[in-house]
């Protein structure tokens, strides 16, 4: 039997950044949200935590940026924790397969969104917090705080008055939903929670950090508290793996083979149960909304490491 090598996650990490840097990104910055369309396209980061809080990056690891839709991930937390199973009421768990800003789907299927990490889901989602919290926004920043190990954790007031602003397509996801009786609150409302989640700031460590508790059968390994139980942690894995992605799901898992989550600010994170928790950030998207070199990033840290779930 062939003996067992550690794996060196540092020189690992810098053969990632120096392919990526080798790379041709062929994405553009997610201008469609104007704030969004000043960062510096050239920014490249990524960060490791193994669950022997083993620490690793590369890059532009300690910037600041927009999470966008990561967040997402911990909304989801946050409202399965409170209705567990009934929450499959009104959302499903299947991969879209159309743009994660359908209306067309969202109409064919009665306002009930594909998954919790299309907008219309999260929307959804959104509404439930509303409807659990008397000050949802808190409830996200303080687990967010909480995760991270930072307290300093917080939004960019900027790229939230920018999404405001160009809200349309999510104003009319709301109010598609809440005439098929899917919205309970006020969509004003629930489209602020919304907004305000996708502003929240990271940099690549605070998020590999904050989702550490994914690959610790949903422990926070901080504070030795279970954020969710290991039946939920498998399952919110399972919808990362199958539906972190919009419409380049499948393409994700066939590439890199990790539960993952991105977001338009070019940043994504990935899970490796048992193992580790990555986030890298390349703000140039491909045209299904994904960090191009992101991907790249990952794809490099599976091949190499050899570290797929599969």
């Amino acid at each position: 039997m062939a003996e067992f090598v550690p794996i060196n996650y540092q020189t690992v990490l810098a053969s990632v950044i120096e392919q990526a840097k080798n790379t041709k990104s062929l994405g553009e910055v997610a201008s469609y949200i104007p704030e969004l369309a000043y960062v510096e396209p050239s920014k490249l980061g990524i960060h490791l935590i193994t669950v022997n809080n083993d620490h690793f990056h590369e890059g532009d690891a300690n910037e600041k940026f927009s999470i966008q839709s990561i967040s997402k991930v911990l909304s989801l937390t946050l409202s399965f924790k409170a209705l567990g199973n009934d929450l499959w009421q009104r959302v499903g768990i299947e991969p879209s397969g159309t743009a994660f800003n359908s209306l067309v789907q969202l109409e064919y299927e009665q306002g009930i969104p594909r998954n919790p990490f299309i907008n219309a889901g999260a929307i959804v989602i959104c509404d439930v917090l509303v409807s659990q919290f008397d000050n949802p926004k808190k409830e996200i920043l303080n687990l967010c705080c909480k995760l991270s190990g930072n307290a300093d954790i917080a939004i960019n007031a900027a790229v939230a008055q920018s999404e405001l602003d160009s809200s349309f397509r999510n104003r009319s996801l709301a109010n598609l939903m809440k005439d098929f009786g899917n919205i309970d609150n006020d969509i004003d409302t629930v489209l602020d929670v919304y907004i305000y989640l996708c502003a929240i700031e990271m940099t690549c460590k605070e998020m590999a950090q904050t989702f550490m508790f994914l690959a610790q059968n949903g422990v926070n390994p901080l504070t030795k508290e279970a954020v969710v139980t290991v039946s939920e942690a498998k399952r919110l894995n399972a919808i990362l793996q199958l539906c972190g992605f919009y419409d380049e799901a499948g393409e994700f898992s066939f590439k890199v083979g990790l539960p993952g989550k991105s977001g338009v600010g070019g940043g994504i994170i990935a899970i490796h149960p048992q193992k580790y928790s990555v986030a890298v950030w390349s703000p140039k998207l491909n045209d299904k909304g994904n960090s191009y070199l992101g991907m790249k990033m990952l794809e490099s840290l599976t091949t190499i490491s050899q570290s797929s779930i599969f």
